[in-house]
C-alpha cells in the first residue's frame, strides 16, 4: 500500500493532555477524500503504527485534522505525537483514510454520545448531519468544561439545542445517566458511541434492547485494558501452537504460543494493515477459509466471525489449523 507524505500544518492545545493536529499533503496535491467516522493510519515508526479519527469537515481534501489524548501509560504513539511532532515536520500514512464508524444516513435519527477523546470523530458526524439535514443530538462527556476539548467548535457544528454537555469532575457516578438517555429508541434511531473503554461498555449495555445494527461504537482502547493494563496480556496467556496456512501467499508456519499471528506473517514477509494490535480496531481483519478460531477481539460481529479473523489477537482452537485467504 502507498504512503502519502503529510506536513504538519497547526498544533494546538486544547487541553493540558490534548493536542489537535492539522496536516496538509507534503506537495501541495489535494489529498484522498473521505466520510464522517473515518480515521488515518500514521507510521510512526518502522514498528508503531497508530490510527487517530478525522474531526474536520468530511470530504475536505485540503486539509485533515485530528485531536490526540497524550497517555502516560499507552503504547507510545501519542507520547510520540505530544512530544516529538513540530508544525513543519514531515509524516506518512498508510494509504488514504479509512471507515470503520459510518454513519447510516438512512436512519431517522442519529444520536451521538463522545467521551473525552473520543468526541473527535463525532465532530465530522455533527458536520455532516448538518449538511444532510438530519435530525441529530450529541451528549459529550468530560470531567470539567476546561478539559472538554473542542468545546466552542462543539457548540458551532451541533448547536445548543443539540448538545449536553455532561461534567462528572472525575466521578462517572456524577455524568451522564446512561440508563436513562438510552431507554427509548425512538423509530429508525442509530446511536453512535466513542471514548473511553468504561463509557463504552456501559453505553452498550443501556443500549442493549435497541434494534440490532443500530448501535455503532469505535474504541480508543482495547475495552480490556482498564482491566488487564493492556489488551496485549490477552495474547499471551499460556497458548498453545498451531499451524496457519496462508493459501494466496503459499505459505505455512506454526504461531509459538508466545507469538500472534501477525508477528508470524511479519517474519514472512507478508504484509498487513494493523494499528491497534488489540483486537479492536479491525483493521487486521483477514478472511477465514477454513479451521475453528479462537476469537478473542472486540470489534468482529458473530455473522463476520464464521468468514474472518483478527490475526493481532485470534488463535486456534486446540487441534485446529486455520487456513486463511491472504
Amino acid at each position: 500500500m502507498s504512503q502519502i507524505k503529510l506536513k504538519v500544518t497547526d498544533i494546538e492545545e486544547l487541553t493540558p493532555n490534548i493536542k489537535k493536529f492539522e496536516f496538509s499533503a507534503l506537495d501541495g496535491a489535494p489529498l484522498p477524500t473521505w466520510e464522517a467516522g473515518a480515521h488515518v493510519d500514521f507510521q510512526i515508526n518502522d514498528q508503531m503504527r497508530r490510527s487517530y479519527s478525522l474531526a474536520n469537515k468530511p470530504g475536505d481534501t485540503g486539509q485533515y485534522t485530528t485531536a490526540i489524548l497524550r497517555e502516560e501509560n499507552g503504547g507510545g504513539g501519542s507520547k510520540y505525537m505530544h512530544d516529538e511532532i513540530k508544525v513543519g515536520d514531515n509524516m506518512e500514512i498508510v494509504g488514504p483514510p479509512s471507515n470503520l464508524f459510518p454513519i447510516n444516513e438512512e436512519a431517522n435519527k442519529h444520536l451521538l454520545l463522545g467521551g473525552g477523546i473520543g468526541i473527535t470523530p463525532l465532530l465530522a458526524m455533527g458536520h455532516r448531519l448538518r449538511e444532510i439535514n438530519a435530525d441529530f443530538y450529541l451528549h459529550y462527556c468530560t470531567k470539567t468544561k476546561e478539559e472538554t476539548a473542542f468545546y466552542d467548535e462543539v457548540v458551532d457544528i451541533f448547536g445548543k439545542d443539540r448538545i449536553t454537555f455532561h461534567h462528572d469532575g472525575g466521578e462517572p457516578s456524577k455524568g451522564i445517566n446512561l440508563s436513562q438517555v438510552l431507554s427509548n429508541q425512538e423509530d429508525g434511531q442509530h446511536l453512535y458511541i466513542c471514548g473511553p473503554a468504561g463509557l463504552i461498555t456501559a453505553a452498550r449495555d443501556a443500549s442493549s434492547h435497541w434494534t440490532e445494527k443500530s448501535v455503532h461504537f469505535e474504541l480508543f482502547a482495547s475495552l480490556s485494558s482498564e482491566d488487564t493494563g493492556s489488551g496485549k496480556e490477552n495474547v499471551v496467556n499460556d497458548d498453545g501452537s498451531f499451524e496457519v496456512e496462508l493459501k494466496q501467499s503459499e505459505i505455512t508456519f506454526t504461531v509459538p504460543s508466545d507469538k500472534s499471528i501477525m508477528e508470524m506473517m511479519w517474519e514472512h514477509n507478508v504484509d498487513v494493515m494493523y494499528a491497534c494490535e488489540d483486537g479492536w480496531c479491525g483493521n487486521c481483519k483477514v478472511g477465514l477459509i477454513s479451521g475453528k478460531v479462537d476469537h478473542r477481539d472486540e470489534f468482529l460481529d458473530d455473522n463476520d466471525r464464521e468468514e474472518f479473523l483478527q490475526v493481532c489477537v485470534s488463535r486456534a482452537m486446540p487441534g485446529e489449523k486455520l487456513i486463511l485467504d491472504i
